[in-house]
């Protein structure tokens, strides 16, 4: 995954975050505001419930198709080491070395 395609599946992770949080304060604010009495509050409670619905339904699609991504990813990763295994080693033995490396430097 290039570094591009990263810091935007960041960004969506924070989006989704933040919209779940969001989601999340509204339906306390409705279960809140339950006991309030008036058309307007009634009106605007019903708004809110269908914004939320609509909000939630969003967010289900949105997480369905980031999980269908990491699966595809996963899927085409576990490919490519059947078909270069010794390739794959050495990617991971790089890394690993990368880590031990880095890791030595924070500790002084």
């Amino acid at each position: 995954m290039t570094r591009a395609a990263k810091n935007e599946q960041a960004s969506i992770d924070r989006l989704l975050a933040n919209l779940q949080s969001v989601v999340t304060d509204a339906e306390a604010l409705l279960k809140a505001t339950s006991q309030q009495a008036g058309e307007k509050v009634q009106e605007a409670r019903a708004k809110a419930e269908e914004s939320l619905t609509a909000a939630r339904e969003h967010l289900s699609e949105v997480q369905e198709g980031t999980l269908q991504q990491a699966r595809e990813l996963f899927t085409e990763s576990e490919e490519y080491v059947r078909k270069n295994p010794w390739q794959a080693v050495g990617i991971a033995a790089g890394a690993g070395v990368l880590i031990g490396l880095l890791l030595s430097l924070s500790r002084r």
